[in-house]
């Protein structure tokens, strides 16, 4: 549970680097914590999202991921970004991405810092 806490926090932050880095998605609120709230839960719908709808569209584009050399990848990226946009605003949560392109940008960026966290995060030792 702590495990899924951190990587929470930590894909809360990933958003916030792309709301600052990209125009066209937007971070509303009143204060600071209002705004930090309010990226806890759009990185759980995002998580939702990636957990629950990515799968069926990659089997779904399982060709396509072929024919591009997993260029493909990046569009259903972008699409599950998008969709977590939508899904944010649609709750009020102040979260808005404005566009397929935005939504490409975003999720190359959370792709990134999420890699770069990995990468930065201690591991936890597997015992024999």
């Amino acid at each position: 549970m702590f495990r899924f806490l951190v990587r929470l926090v930590l894909t809360a932050l990933a958003l916030w680097l792309a709301t600052a880095i990209v125009g066209g998605i937007s971070l509303y609120g009143d204060s600071a914590g209002a705004k930090f709230l309010s990226l806890l839960l759009v990185a759980l719908i995002f998580t939702l999202v990636n957990t629950l709808v990515k799968p069926i569209v990659m089997m779904v584009g399982c060709a396509l991921y072929v024919l591009t050399l997993g260029l493909f990848g990046l569009v259903v990226n972008a699409l599950m970004f998008w969709l977590t946009g939508w899904v944010s605003e649609k709750l009020s949560l102040g979260f808005f991405v404005d566009g397929f392109w935005p939504a490409f940008w975003g999720a190359i960026i959370v792709s990134i810092a999420m890699w770069v966290m990995d990468l930065l995060t201690p591991r936890r030792e597997v015992e024999a």
